[in-house]
């Protein structure tokens, strides 16, 4: 019996034994400070390219734009700008086309001549005589003297006419020349007389507004349905028809290479392109096509910049 007893004891220790190595190890905290986190780097802004400016007589094409409003702001006509740049349809125009504005200067002829190699002799002309007779020796040819130049004066002129050769006159020194005062130089003369062209009011009304550009390129005269819209100068009429938005019924005339007049917001246009006008002679009719009231519209540009069209008419 004592065996027995002392087998179960053993058997008990050993299994209170297993207990204790099979217990978990208690977790242990790490109180260390944790690493500090690298703050996100701010993302690079992309530096943005300026657009390269056209160069001069060059126009580079932007949203909104039509070949006619092209053609207004460099004082073109519009088809001279599409044969310079070989446009077959004036619609067909992109965003970021180059386009030439201003015509091509004609081509320069280059004269071609003979090339002679570095260093090579100038040819010398060939003297030509009879056969058998011998070239003269050297030193032999006889020369003139030079001829005397001579003082203007009555009594040489006597000499010489019989034959006479006078003595040469003691030169008297020449006295200095004074430079002769220069002209003042002519006051700049009034806008309206720069160019030689007379300009009459286009329209008989109210003066709405004025010139504010670049907000306003022209003034606004205010009249009835209707009313006559006349040429302010001679010209020749070079766009009809309502190309650019803000302006309706519109056309525009040419009077010389530089200066144009526009007029805008017509209810009928009476002339047409390439036909020829004077001074006063009726061109359209005042309306308020693209208008908020009945108006004339009227612009003075040179070679497409507009200018003040009050310097350009009368009082």
């Amino acid at each position: 019996m004592q065996p027995q007893f002392l087998m179960l004891a053993a058997l008990v220790w050993a299994l209170a034994l297993a207990g204790c190595a099979a217990r978990a190890p208690a977790p242990v905290d790490d109180r260390r400070p944790a690493a500090p986190t690298a703050a996100p780097k701010p993302p690079v802004a992309q530096a943005v390219k300026p657009v390269a400016a056209a160069p001069e007589g060059r126009y580079t094409v932007r949203r909104g734009d039509s070949l006619y409003s092209i053609a207004l702001e460099h004082g073109v006509d519009f088809r001279d700008l599409a044969k310079w740049n070989n446009l077959d349809d004036p619609a067909k125009i992109r965003v970021g086309q180059t386009l030439q504005v201003r015509a091509p200067e004609p081509a320069t002829a280059v004269q071609v001549g003979p090339v002679r190699a570095p260093g090579a002799a100038e040819p010398r002309p060939i003297e030509s005589r009879p056969l058998g007779q011998p070239s003269p020796a050297e030193g032999s040819v006889r020369t003139a003297p030079k001829a005397q130049r001579l003082p203007y004066s009555e009594q040489n002129v006597a000499l010489l006419s019989r034959g006479e050769a006078p003595a040469q006159a003691a030169a008297k020194p020449v006295p200095p020349a004074t430079a002769a005062p220069k002209p003042e130089a002519p006051k700049p003369a009034p806008e309206r007389a720069a160019d030689g062209i007379e300009f009459i009011w286009p329209a008989k009304g109210t003066l709405l507004s004025g010139f504010t550009e670049p907000r306003v390129k022209g003034i606004d005269i205010g009249g009835r349905v209707g009313d006559p819209v006349v040429a302010a100068a001679a010209g020749k009429v070079i766009y009809v028809g309502e190309g650019i938005p803000g302006l309706g019924k519109f056309l525009v005339i040419k009077h010389n290479e530089e200066l144009s007049t526009v007029y805008a917001h017509a209810r009928e246009i009476l002339v047409k392109t390439d036909q020829t006008v004077v001074r006063g002679q009726r061109i359209a009719e005042l309306g308020d096509s693209d208008a908020d009231r009945p108006k004339l519209h009227f612009q003075v540009r040179r070679l497409g910049k507009p200018l003040d069209p009050m310097g350009y008419l009368p009082p």
